[in-house]
């Protein structure tokens, strides 16, 4: 489905919470509610759509997160929200955020974070739900600070967080509700990479030139997409249905035209020039 056929339309989100504009094989997805870009249940829902419209749209291969402006990627949930409205409300706002950063997760198209800013508590959320996270040097702090709320990282943060830097250093960050620079979390393993930027242009620039790397006719854009699908799903599963899962993507691949493509050219000593199909 193109994006001209769909109803809920580039226009009609570009002037709300949540902006989402296709650059080639690109889908470029922006919160957008300055200045900290906190989200409502209002912006979730529309985040929900973005995703779902770049997932089914065939010319985007790679999505790519971030937030308007450039002091924050997202600074969480909106406090103010959270405090008038009731307990049930919470417990379904919390669900459907878990259910929509799912969706992100299990799309099969690489999703990189621009950390173009602060990203804490739920923003940081979000970012985890990502395949991996850019952020720009000296842009601001990353961490999980809700115990100083008297809650707990409540949008998959406690499991997140726990799978990408164990179980004890994870209860170690969320229990001080520590802030810390993006250099540690780089160390810790919740940044892939850093990147100098002289203002915020430069920096999404940057980023939109590292995600295109894994687009055609650079990558095959399928194989991307299925190593992240056999990861994502196979870490949280049994080691041998994990193994079944990679078998079946892989035959997937092996009927794909680029499977055909990449090894023709290796046996002929070229370089592969991948088409996504």
């Amino acid at each position: 489905m193109s994006t001209a056929e769909n109803e809920f339309t580039i226009t009609e989100m570009s002037a709300s919470l949540i902006n989402y504009e296709p650059r080639e094989a690109i889908g470029l997805i922006t919160l957008n509610d300055p200045p900290a870009n906190t989200y409502s249940y209002e912006m979730m829902q529309q985040l929900d759509a973005a995703i779902l419209e770049a997932r089914i749209d065939e010319s985007v291969q790679v999505i790519v997160l971030t937030g308007s402006g450039e002091k924050f990627f997202c600074a969480g949930a909106n406090i103010q929200m959270l405090s008038d409205v009731t307990p049930e409300f919470k417990y379904y706002f919390c669900l459907h955020a878990n259910e929509t950063l799912g969706r992100l997760e299990q799309t099969p198209k690489l999703v990189i974070a621009a950390v173009n800013g602060h990203c804490v508590g739920g923003g940081l959320e979000v970012a985890m739900a990502a395949d991996m996270r850019v952020a720009r040097r000296g842009a601001g702090k990353m961490g999980l600070p809700e115990v100083t709320l008297g809650v707990l990282p409540g949008t998959g943060g406690t499991q997140r967080l726990t799978r990408i830097v164990g179980k004890s250093k994870a209860i170690e960050l969320m229990a001080t509700g520590e802030l810390f620079d993006f250099e540690k979390g780089e160390t810790l393993g919740l940044v892939n990479r850093i990147v100098d930027a002289t203002d915020g242009a430069d920096f999404m620039k940057q980023v939109m030139d590292y995600a295109r790397q894994f687009t055609t006719p650079n990558k095959a854009s399928r194989a991307v997409g299925r190593i992240k699908r056999a990861v994502q799903t196979g870490a949280e599963i049994p080691f041998e249905s994990a193994l079944a899962l990679e078998r079946e993507l892989q035959q997937q691949l092996f009927q794909s035209e680029d499977a055909k493509a990449g090894l023709d050219a290796y046996v002929n000593k070229r370089k592969a020039e991948f088409k996504g199909r």
